[in-house]
């Protein structure tokens, strides 16, 4: 069986337009594209790695101020019994992890405490 996650965090240092809250506009494929790519080999770093089947950003939102943008993500992971069940709270951990305290992903800065990862 499949299971979903959600992943959403906010990025500092992107500029959020009405384009990037289109989902079939050109900016927004470019960023998802951008995003996925800086998600997908975090989480399969993480505890999820060995079940986990990938990341599709659903939205970008316009985040405290136009500087910021929010960003949402529906993860997957396979489930059988010779896998770990899912851990929201160590996959949370691990992504701190990974991303410095969450401040950083790639050349992105992520607003503290905006990481929510809920199974």
């Amino acid at each position: 069986a499949v299971r979903n996650f959600t992943l959403n965090f906010t990025i500092t240092n992107l500029r959020f337009t009405p384009d990037l809250g289109t989902p079939n506009s050109a900016k927004f494929k470019s960023t998802e594209k951008i995003m996925q790519h800086y998600i997908n080999p975090l989480l399969q770093k993480s505890s999820t790695g060995p079940s986990f089947t990938g990341c599709k950003v659903t939205g970008f939102r316009s985040g405290t101020n136009r500087d910021n943008v929010g960003v949402n993500a529906v993860c997957s992971y396979k489930t059988n019994d010779s896998l770990a069940a899912f851990d929201r709270e160590k996959v949370y951990h691990e992504l701190s992890t990974m991303t410095n305290g969450v401040t950083t992903l790639g050349h992105y800065s992520l607003e503290r405490n905006s990481l929510y990862v809920n199974g």
